[in-house]
């Protein structure tokens, strides 16, 4: 295989992401296993056609111009296209991932993006699809650009960055229960529930793309639990459909409270604090919402251990 050969993948399963979740629709309404909204479909769908359309109209193409520039700074010269690199490239570039999707959470500047995948109160394959359009803007491609400088081509980097994103597709479903020693290494329906959840006990958890090792790793690996179903979508949850809402509702708000600043500290705090951040501390950080619940939580039970300093990243 040469440079020139790696397929678009993301375009090739775009029949089979309409097709599963068809499929999906139909055993959900079945067995009533499942929660599909038609105008919280429709919504998820209109955004992964942005998204797509977003690449099209020059994002991607911009993006591919700066990691070719940085790969002609390569530290390794002579990367050979095999399929040993492509799975260490793949390696790599599921750790790049974790690292932007954690950064995302914690960091209000890619929140405004990001947000826009966990916008909705449904969790299933649509789901999957409400992606955003202003990612490239946020420069979120920043987090890929040492696999560049590292020395493996842009457009290996770009296939298998396609991979990860096909990967993640079908574990945004209710219908797939545990799968065992599976989930030891690899993110799961089950783990994503968890991500996808605004219940205090699962905030700022399973960051993974396609392997869960990492946060088991970096610890911020949390179990679902049977005994707490998931709630999904965020913390203030939106009461419109709009795509041009859903899409920019967050920099809407980061325009506003800037607006209001009172010194470069709180343009900061505003930009890239968590999201909730206020210079008075008045509004709620997830990073509050978790130390609150732990708080009540050892009220309810005084012999329990306090929660693991580790769960209590401040992210929404």
């Amino acid at each position: 295989m040469t440079e020139s050969q790696f397929p678009d993948v993301v375009a090739y399963a775009v029949p089979a992401f309409v097709g599963l979740i068809i499929l999906e629709m139909i055993i959900a309404r079945r067995t009533g296993s499942g929660r599909y909204e038609t105008k919280d479909t429709f919504a998820s769908l209109a955004m992964g056609l942005g998204n797509r359309i977003a690449g099209l109209i020059g994002g991607g193409a911009l993006v591919y111009l700066v990691f070719d520039w940085v790969y002609t700074f390569r530290l390794i010269d002579a990367m050979p296209i095999a399929w040993w690199t492509v799975v260490i490239c793949f390696i790599a570039d599921d750790l790049a991932y974790y690292w932007f999707h954690r950064i995302a959470h914690e960091r209000r500047w890619f929140w405004a993006s990001h947000v826009v995948h966990h916008s909705s109160q449904h969790y299933n394959l649509s789901t999957a699809l409400r992606q955003t359009w202003t990612g490239r803007i946020s420069f979120s491609f920043i987090f890929g650009l040492p696999l560049a400088l590292i020395g493996f081509p842009p457009a290996m980097i770009v296939f298998v960055g396609g991979i990860n994103l096909v990967y993640q597709f079908w574990i945004h479903t209710e219908l797939i229960d545990r799968m065992g020693p599976f989930e030891l290494v690899f993110n799961t329906p089950s783990h994503h529930r968890v991500h996808h959840a605004t219940n205090p006990k699962y905030l700022d958890a399973n960051y993974a793309g396609t392997l869960i090792i990492w946060d088991r790793m970096f610890g911020t690996f949390v179990p679902e639990d049977k005994a707490e179903k998931p709630r999904y979508g965020i913390i203030k949850n939106l009461t419109t459909f709009n795509p041009l809402m859903i899409a920019f509702h967050e920099w809407i708000g980061i325009a506003k409270d800037v607006s209001q600043a009172k010194s470069l500290k709180e343009v900061g705090g505003y930009l890239f604090g968590p999201p909730g951040w206020s210079p008075d501390g008045s509004r709620m950080t997830s990073a509050k919402i978790k130390e609150r619940w732990a708080r009540l939580k050892n009220a309810e039970e005084p012999n329990a251990p306090s929660a693991e300093p580790a769960q209590l990243n401040p992210a929404e």
